[in-house]
């Protein structure tokens, strides 16, 4: 059977793990969680955050416990089963597939603005230099990661250390601005309920921390990267998200926040840099770039891991001397430009239909995580095998925590009318997911039945 590479070095599973956290959601995207909650939008984001956390917790304790397995979706089809395995992988696979186009099309708006080229060229050139370097090696991959993620690392911890010197009145000139915090309504200026909706907003911001399973599969030690991400996730969310954003609201008084504008520049722009606008630019395509990569990468290797159990085409299952899985990247290349033809094209409205079937995707695998790690926590139990180095705390509540704490995120987009037709786009894609599970194993039921009538026979 082929197999991927291990040529991926600790450094590289750092940056990933970092990577996946930041991404557009947090530099752009925020605004508009800011501007519908308050500064209470923290408390929004130490929910999510919370939720995230438990996930990777159970992801690094089964990583020890399996460590055989060495993909994300796979621990879902360990704890549940094939059905549970096919309908996670093809389900994870579709919400990147959909990121990828989506991806594209940002900077090449982002280039557009800067050079006047038409967006789907410039988005189909994006798609053949990330195809380049995904067919080159996943060291190619990797190294490319590293750097765009240092380069956001360090933006936001330039940023970080801007604003806490201007918060606390060391350069605002007038003292501390932490009254903007109550000033413009209170904390909870839009109420609390607001802080609960926005906690649906920026849970699909805060998605992406589990690549690193997937790229730890091309590591030297595979388990030892995903448990060493597990206990580290909770320092970049609070970091990264938490602490930027605190101050971002702390600077600016969060009634001059507009959806759609990056509130980084309207911070830093607060704080007198005139060279914001154009720095945020730079750092946001960086950012749109480190996730178009990582997307494109996380669709061709969780393709060939479906292919490797059957559960995709066989022929997918073909690295090149590399050990590159060269036909799934081919196939992530060719699904990413349809879905950049579909946006800037008349099929706008296919585009737009196929985002919203992605909106509560992510919701859907990490509850079959959290159900799957019950289960093969359980099973260790009751075979006596010894605990792992790593465990999750407070099992099995913890869990039911995060599974309710999910449950309410799905309530809360049926009650809200923006994100309804996302639920509903997203329970369809589920529903099919399943269906084609069971036309998949009927058939699979049927042949090896044949097989054993045929072997009698003779």
């Amino acid at each position: 059977m082929p197999e991927l590479s291990r040529s991926l070095k600790p450094r590289h599973i750092a940056m990933i793990s970092i990577g996946g956290v930041i991404g557009a959601g947090l530099f752009v995207s925020s605004s508009a969680a800011i501007a519908a909650t308050g500064p209470a939008i923290v408390v929004s984001y130490l929910i999510t955050g919370t939720l995230v956390l438990l996930v990777m917790r159970m992801l690094g304790e089964m990583a020890l416990t399996v460590p055989t397995i060495r993909s994300f979706t796979e621990f879902v089809r360990e704890g549940l089963g094939n059905w549970g395995g096919f309908v996670a992988g093809w389900l994870y696979w579709y919400f990147w597939m959909i990121v990828v186009p989506a991806e594209a099309i940002a900077g090449a708006n982002i280039v557009h603005g800067w050079t006047g080229l038409p967006p789907l060229w410039v988005g189909l050139g994006l798609m053949a230099v990330m195809t380049g370097v995904n067919l080159m090696s996943a060291r190619s991959y990797g190294e490319f990661e590293f750097w765009f993620a240092s380069i956001k690392v360090a933006a936001i911890i330039a940023f970080i250390c801007l604003a806490a010197a201007f918060a606390f009145g060391i350069t605002s000139g007038t003292g501390p601005t932490f009254g903007n915090l109550t000033q413009y309504g209170g904390f909870a200026a839009k109420g609390w309920i607001a802080v609960l909706s926005g906690a649906v907003t920026v849970y699909f911001s805060l998605t992406g921390a589990e690549i690193t399973t997937i790229a730890a599969a091309e590591s030297q030690e595979p388990a030892r990267a995903v448990a060493r991400m597990s206990t580290t996730v909770i320092v970049r969310i609070l970091t990264f998200y938490v602490g930027s954003i605190l101050l971002i609201v702390a600077v600016v008084p969060w009634v001059q926040v507009r959806s759609g504008e990056s509130p980084f520049t309207l911070a830093l722009t607060t704080m007198h840099f005139g060279w914001a606008s154009l720095a945020m630019s730079v750092i946001i395509l960086t950012a749109v770039l480190s996730c178009l990569n990582s997307a494109f990468y996380v669709c061709s290797r969780v393709l060939f891991v479906l292919a490797e159990r059957g559960d995709a085409p066989q022929w997918l299952v073909q690295v090149n001397a590399r050990k590159v899985p060269t036909r799934s990247v081919w196939m992530g290349s060719l699904a990413g430009v349809l879905g950049i033809l579909a946006a800037t094209r008349s099929a706008q409205g296919v585009f737009t239909f196929l985002v919203n079937a992605s909106g509560a995707l992510m919701v859907f695998v990490y509850m079959m995580t959290a159900v799957a790690h019950l289960r093969v926590r359980r099973a260790r139990e009751a075979s006596g095998a010894p605990a792992p180095a790593l465990q999750m705390w407070w099992f099995p509540w913890a869990n039911y925590l995060a599974l309710a704490g999910m449950g309410a995120v799905l309530v809360a987009m049926a009650l809200t009318a923006e994100m309804r037709d996302e639920l509903r786009a997203s329970g369809l894609s589920f529903a099919i997911a399943v269906g084609a599970f069971l036309v998949v194993d009927a058939r699979r039921r049927a042949r090896a039945a044949a097989a054993v009538t045929h072997a009698r026979g003779s």
